[in-house]
């Protein structure tokens, strides 16, 4: 099968870090496709950022449904555009969020979200209340680690999200730890080394998820709220959408 995963930033080197860990857990038979935006943030770590990257990474979906992959991955923990992206695909569309979100409770009965910047926050306390996660989720901790310092984790950078997951054991009394960021997929297995826990990384999760969808024949429901689109007039740099 072919799943094409997104990194919604235009940062090349996080796209091929996300590449590798995806293709680490993937199926034998299974090609990862990965791709980002010609034109966005080259991180995104703001409410600003996320509208911007998400309008260009629906040009990333529609390409992908063009080549008719067997599913997309969007491979940044706040999820941008999902459920647009679920009414342009018919093949599954799964966020990184959304899935670390499920694994943790199949494996735990309270988690915490480790992520970057205090600026992350609240998005991923909407994610949480939007997928019905609240009650499992017990924190949700900032380090304040700006994202493209994760394209090569340092020691510093390392021992600063081991003590946070550390904290996230001792104060929120969480069972495993959710990492609320994609360029932290490189160290999931060596937290869960350190910590004896469950660590969930939502790329390698989104992997998994999307091949067992794939496998069940389950795709995205056209009818309700994913159903599709009017085609429409569109002016400027999107008027090709009006014909998608």
């Amino acid at each position: 099968m072919r799943i094409q995963v997104i990194n919604p930033n235009t940062c090349q080197g996080m796209t091929d870090k996300i590449a590798s860990a995806a293709q680490q857990v993937a199926l034998a038979d299974t090609h990862i496709i990965a791709s980002s935006p010609k034109h966005g943030p080259a991180s995104i770590e703001s409410a600003f950022d996320d509208v911007i990257a998400s309008a260009a990474m629906m040009d990333e979906i529609a390409a992908g449904v063009e080549q008719q992959v067997d599913a997309h991955i969007i491979a940044c923990f706040g999820d941008p555009a999902l459920d647009a992206a679920r009414e342009l695909a018919t093949a599954p569309v799964i966020g990184i969020a959304e899935a670390a979100f499920h694994m943790a409770t199949l494996v735990s009965h309270r988690f915490s979200v480790v992520t970057t910047m205090l600026s992350t926050i609240n998005t991923a306390h909407s994610l949480l209340h939007k997928y019905g996660f609240e009650d499992h989720c017990v924190n949700v901790r900032a380090t304040d680690i700006p994202v493209l310092t994760l394209e090569q984790i340092s020691d510093e950078i390392y021992h600063t999200l081991l003590a946070e997951c550390r904290q996230a054991l001792l104060v929120d009394k969480a069972e495993a730890i959710v990492l609320g960021c994609a360029g932290m997929a490189d160290i999931a297995a060596r937290l869960q080394q350190d910590l004896q826990i469950p660590v969930i990384d939502g790329v390698t999760a989104a992997v998994k998820l999307a091949e067992s969808l794939v496998q069940l024949g389950l795709k995205t429901s056209k009818i309700g709220s994913y159903r599709p689109r009017q085609v429409k007039p569109f002016i400027g740099r999107y008027q090709h959408w009006g014909a998608l």
